[in-house]
């Protein structure tokens, strides 16, 4: 049985046969590692002299966007990531500076750990990381996963991180947004509860959910509210839920229509699946990925990977998976167009392709801990969804 949570975020499917092996993960911050593995190329072009300075980060128990906020606040210098990383785990990656011979010195605070490595003639982007290396320990499975041998059959979701985890609403206020509906994306951001919530934030959430306790709400927050906050502070002032919306930094502002169309993807990879398409091997006529991430018509090439489009403004329609998105954007009153932001171009999605499964290489378990490397933005809680088959993911640790 699929539970609500994985349906609520457009994951109706297990591609897996195995039964599930139960368990918990990140019952400590030390149970899920990971570390970015950068191309060999990108290694190789390290220089020791100038440039762009480019650091590892090592953290725990803290988001990479606060992270990067803690080292701005106490050196004045923004750093980037090529990839955000949660906190309920213990993180390896790599950030690096916007501008040229802007250094800062290594800092460590029991948080976070910053060490320069050296200095690139451009800034490192997302392309230059080729995936990240998971070791994730399992405690208290019912029973050996050892014998787990599907890690070529999983499909390449979204998971739960990228909708919130326990308030999954991000790709929820992604499609207030594309509709236009600005006043529902607030309310959505303010007042979403979830059954998975603390009873505090639950409070908190239903408190912001009246316009008239604003000012109230505004005087009790948490810390960890800040975009609450925003959004509270410009509302009080200005009570214009687009310009609210646009205080918020743009990172966050294009995570939400990113949600809304990777849940778009959740939906078409399981539909797709139902109709009984073949997902694991690709087709004449079908977009491919090669072994070089590079995109293009399958060529009986064994190293090529089936890619579904992402919907976007520039949605690709020739697809055998056109059916099945056109079903669902039907559904959700949504036209691909609509991912296109006149007055606020920054926060449009073009859309895109996306590997149909994940490819996950150099798999291997010993006793309770699972280690294996995933290609870029793919995610390992979906690998651990089919070893585990959780009947609570987020209870489970997801």
């Amino acid at each position: 049985m699929i539970p609500k949570i994985d349906s609520d975020i457009g994951i109706t499917v297990y591609t897996t046969k195995y039964p599930g092996c139960g368990g918990k993960i990140k019952v400590h911050n030390d149970d899920f590692k990971v570390f970015e593995v950068l191309s060999q190329k990108t290694l190789d072009s390290i220089s020791q002299s100038e440039g762009f300075a480019a650091y590892k980060l090592k953290k725990s128990g803290i988001d990479t966007n606060h992270a990067l906020e803690t080292i701005f606040h106490k050196f004045g210098v923004h750093l980037k990531a090529l990839g955000l990383k949660d906190s309920s785990a213990v993180t390896e990656q790599f950030v690096c500076s916007l501008g040229q011979n802007k250094s800062v010195p290594n800092y460590s605070d029991g948080k976070i750990s910053l060490e320069k490595i050296g200095f690139f003639k451009k800034p490192l982007s997302a392309k230059d990381m080729v995936g990240n290396r998971f070791v994730i320990k399992v405690t208290d499975p019912k029973q050996s996963f050892s014998d787990f041998a599907e890690h070529d059959r999983i499909f390449n979701f979204y998971g739960y991180q990228r909708f919130g985890s326990k308030r999954p609403v991000t790709h929820l206020v992604g499609k207030a947004l594309v509709q236009r509906r600005f006043g529902d994306a607030i309310t959505l951001l303010l007042s979403f509860a979830s059954e998975h919530d603390s009873e505090e934030n639950t409070k908190i959430r239903k408190l912001m959910s009246d316009v008239s306790n604003y000012s109230e709400a505004l005087k009790i927050l948490p810390h960890k509210m800040d975009l609450e906050r925003t959004i509270l502070q410009e509302m009080l002032e200005h009570g214009d839920p687009q310009r609210a919306f646009q205080k918020l930094p743009l990172s966050i502002r294009r995570l939400f229509v990113d949600a809304y169309s990777s849940f778009i993807f959740n939906l078409t990879v399981c539909r797709a699946f139902e109709y009984g398409e073949d997902l694991f091997h690709p087709q004449d006529g079908d977009v491919c990925y090669d072994k070089n991430a590079k995109l293009g018509k399958y060529e009986m090439d064994p190293g090529q990977q089936l890619a579904i489009p992402m919907v976007g403004h520039s949605y690709f329609k020739k697809t055998r998976f056109d059916l099945h998105i056109s079903k669902i954007l039907q559904n959700e009153l949504v036209n691909p167009k609509d991912f296109f932001f006149k007055e606020t171009q920054e926060i449009s999605a073009e859309g895109g392709f996306r590997t149909a499964s994940v490819l996950c290489s150099d798999f291997s378990v010993d006793k309770n801990i699972a280690s294996f490397t995933l290609q870029r933005g793919s995610f390992a809680t979906m690998v651990m969804r089919e070893i585990m088959k959780p009947d609570d993911p987020l209870g489970a640790g997801f």
